[in-house]
């Protein structure tokens, strides 16, 4: 990885410095969760029963604040202005991994979003109509390759759209990317037959799966989703460049002390530990994973190298210049 790369996957594992009466005292008032999502998403619903427990055990209130659109950057801009240690973020990772590759200039820096806990992973999908026929990714690229330029996948912004363009590269399938703004118009469409490939959250898939138009054929996690425990992880079918976890996690500001990192992510791997929390988390097709500030840290530099690789693969250059 050259040093933008390595930037941008977290120079926030370096060390900061600890203040012990100060993790100790905290929270001395309400505490928020900016959200780059809206109401009643997966992370959304994750994010208020972890900010349930968490208000029961801190003894202040802890408020989610959704703040959805701008490519997340609404919702990214709003905490780092706040620079409080009261407001954090819970965001996917895959918001912000591929912003270099999108945008010439950025209202934030991304050192200022510090790693404090990895909460949960969402479960993204490889989903293709069912009148395909299609049973596997290598049933697709079979077809693909018989078929060059008449399959069409859909298009839509962030990390995962870069792993799959690369994905695609590296299978030598010749796929034509269709670009969407809305993921229920791509789900339509692909439950229609008018696209052959859309790879995103399951839970906005799900409806079609259930209505037997639209089948999953991997998931793109490190781990097979319990909720779809036959379907195997793209590592297994063979295709690791296809591999991404949809990091869900919480940051913190620069300035926030390495024992209060430690002490909230204790927290919230306290309050995930709850069996209701995990049975509801599952529900919206998320899988509880909480992990402590370094691991999450170093996943996400995974994510982002995995970003960095895929652009390369399809010839995308990094926009952003500091």
């Amino acid at each position: 990885m050259d040093r933008r790369s390595l930037l941008i996957a977290f120079g926030a594992l370096t060390a900061l410095g600890t203040h012990p009466a100060q993790a100790q005292s905290w929270p001395t008032r309400s505490v928020r969760f900016i959200l780059p999502l809206g109401p009643g998403s997966g992370v959304d619903i994750g994010a208020r029963l972890i900010a349930d427990k968490l208000s029961a055990k801190w003894g202040k209130p802890v408020v989610v604040e959704n703040k959805p659109g701008g490519d997340a950057i609404v919702a990214i801009s709003a905490f780092t202005q706040a620079n409080d240690d009261h407001t954090l973020l819970m965001a996917p990772t895959s918001t912000f991994t591929a912003h270099p590759f999108q945008h010439e200039k950025l209202p934030y820096d991304v050192n200022d979003l510090v790693p404090i806990a990895r909460v949960s992973n969402t479960i993204i999908a490889a989903g293709v109509p069912a009148s395909l026929g299609i049973n596997s990714l290598d049933e697709l690229i079979a077809r693909a390759k018989a078929e060059p330029g008449k399959l069409n996948s859909a298009g839509t912004t962030g990390a995962v759209d870069f792993v799959v363009a690369g994905f695609l590269k590296q299978a030598g399938a010749d796929v034509t990317k269709v670009p969407y703004r809305d993921g229920v118009q791509a789900l339509n469409d692909l439950s229609e037959g008018r696209i052959q490939l859309y790879v995103a959250a399951f839970a906005i898939m799900r409806p079609q799966v259930q209505t037997g138009k639209v089948k999953i054929i991997a998931v793109t996690n490190s781990e097979r989703a319990p909720t779809l425990s036959d379907v195997p992880t793209a590592k297994e079918a063979g295709h690791p460049a296809l591999a991404i976890d949809g990091l869900v996690g919480l940051f913190g500001s620069r300035e926030m002390p390495a024992e209060l990192r430690n002490r909230i992510a204790a927290d919230v791997k306290e309050a995930a530990s709850d069996p209701d929390v995990a049975t509801k988390t599952n529900a919206t097709a998320q899988i509880v994973r909480p992990g402590g500030p370094d691991e999450f840290a170093r996943e996400i530099a995974e994510q982002t190298k995995r970003v960095t690789d895929s652009a390369a693969a399809v010839g995308v250059k990094r926009m952003l210049q500091n």
